[in-house]
């Protein structure tokens, strides 16, 4: 969901405090002191685990998908750095946002959240999963278990009565926004069923994935040149064409399509999706081929409070594919190391890291907030996947445990193998849902 940027004001108040560090991207040590820098820096926005807040929450104007994108951020530099200081409020966020049916769909989100919101949270999940980070008590949910039951969900709205399938961008018919379809909400789905074939050796999950980028590439979201536009109005996705391209949409496709070349033993077809899209999103995505940035905002100063987080999803799923793929390893690293030293020039290398938006400008812009604070993490630490290990599967170390039907009983009831429901049953699942969340919203906190 998308909100106004209103940090301004904040950010010019430390403007004088602002001063840069300088990072080595041949450097391991460099770029985890910085990776260090920044991860203190997107810690100071959150109060989560304080007393009389909300685990999982960031203050206003932060919208909830965006603390599971972080608390992604935070797994991911776990790993990349072997820093554990914040497993505690990881684990905390993560397990207080799951839902009475532990898929995330807390009610308290339910006037909010679309398929995209709780997929940032189930790739959270699958990505402590794969990183091995640490279980939590085998009495409750598990990591595998959580992102199989986003999966299950969202597979159940397949809607197939509109621009012949697709997820819908909301998962509410009161929301605004459930008559639109768009790149993101199906990416985030492609790439969950990837990973999960992956890491399970289900190949339905790959099926699901396959049926995902085939339908994304039929209703030209996705066209033959590799350029991925936001999405469309239903019912035939051709009305309401919205051709803006913004880097996390790019991402979470080459982040899926490198996962999909993993399972199904290094595909040629998988690997010259993952090479075209690669090269799209460094033609489209880096200034002069050099610094991230997100052109369809930057430019002009207008990203909000979203959209100055979307650049770092791009950079996080580059660094997966040069661990899944390592002949693309250097090509990705090159760009990646570039951007790591420009975050280096726009950040504050103190207590309270402060980093702006835009890096291209070589210095601190005046911007900063969590999106700003989420994107230079995600930047400054995907160069370390070269000194991390793959993705674990339950094949090759991985611990979680998984539960293939999870989520199903509070989606309508149908398994992972059945084909997604009609119109007129998901109806009715969502105005049980509805009255379920209404009657149950303000007292949830979660």
């Amino acid at each position: 969901m998308l909100v106004p940027h209103v940090s301004l004001v904040y950010s010019l108040t430390l403007l004088s405090y602002c001063h840069s560090f300088t990072v080595d991207p041949t450097s391991q040590a460099s770029l985890k002191s910085g990776a260090t820098t920044n991860a203190a820096g997107l810690r100071v926005f959150y109060h989560g685990d304080e007393p009389g807040q909300i685990p999982g929450n960031f203050p206003y104007p932060t919208y909830w998908w965006q603390a599971g994108a972080a608390m992604n951020a935070w797994i991911d530099y776990r790993n990349y750095t072997g820093d554990s200081t914040y497993d505690a409020i990881v684990t905390q966020a993560m397990l207080f946002q799951v839902g009475p049916n532990n898929d995330y769909l807390p009610p308290n989100q339910t006037l909010a959240e679309g398929n995209d919101d709780q997929g940032f949270w189930g790739l959270a999940a699958m990505s402590a999963a794969e990183r091995n980070f640490p279980n939590p008590p085998s009495t409750g949910v598990q990591w595998l278990a959580l992102a199989q039951a986003v999966f299950n969900g969202q597979a159940t709205r397949w809607d197939d009565a509109n621009c012949g399938g697709g997820l819908r961008w909301q998962i509410f018919a009161f929301n605004n926004g459930y008559g639109y379809k768009n790149s993101i909400s199906n990416g985030i789905f492609f790439q969950l069923g990837a990973r999960l074939a992956q890491y399970t050796g289900n190949d339905t999950y790959a099926q699901w994935a396959e049926k995902a980028y085939n339908w994304t590439t039929s209703v030209k979201f996705l066209t033959s040149t590799y350029i991925i536009y936001d999405g469309a109005d239903v019912p035939d996705c051709i009305t309401g064409f919205d051709r803006i391209q913004w880097t996390y949409n790019t991402g979470m496709y080459l982040g899926g399509a490198a996962f999909m070349y993993t399972y199904q033993n290094q595909s040629s077809i998988w690997l010259s999706r993952v090479e075209a899209l690669l090269d799209s999103s460094i033609s489209l995505f880096f200034s002069s081929g050099t610094i991230v940035y997100e052109p369809a905002c930057e430019p002009e100063q207008t990203c909000n409070d979203d959209q100055t987080s979307f650049k770092g999803y791009l950079a996080r799923n580059m660094g997966y594919t040069a661990q899944l793929i390592p002949s693309l390893a250097d090509k990705i690293f090159n760009v990646l190391g570039s951007s790591a030293v420009a975050v280096g020039k726009c950040c504050n290398g103190g207590t309270g890291t402060v980093c702006g938006n835009d890096y291209t400008k070589g210095t601190f812009d005046g911007h900063t907030g969590v999106g700003e604070a989420i994107a230079a993490l995600e930047v400054i630490q995907a160069p370390l996947a070269k000194y991390a290990s793959s993705p674990s599967s339950a094949r090759t170390g991985g611990t979680s445990t998984g539960d293939v039907n999870a989520g199903t009983t509070s989606s309508s009831g149908h398994t992972l193998t059945e084909p997604p429901p009609t119109t007129a049953g998901k109806f009715s699942a969502v105005f049980v849902t509805i009255l379920v969340s209404l009657s149950t919203f303000g007292t949830y906190l979660a």
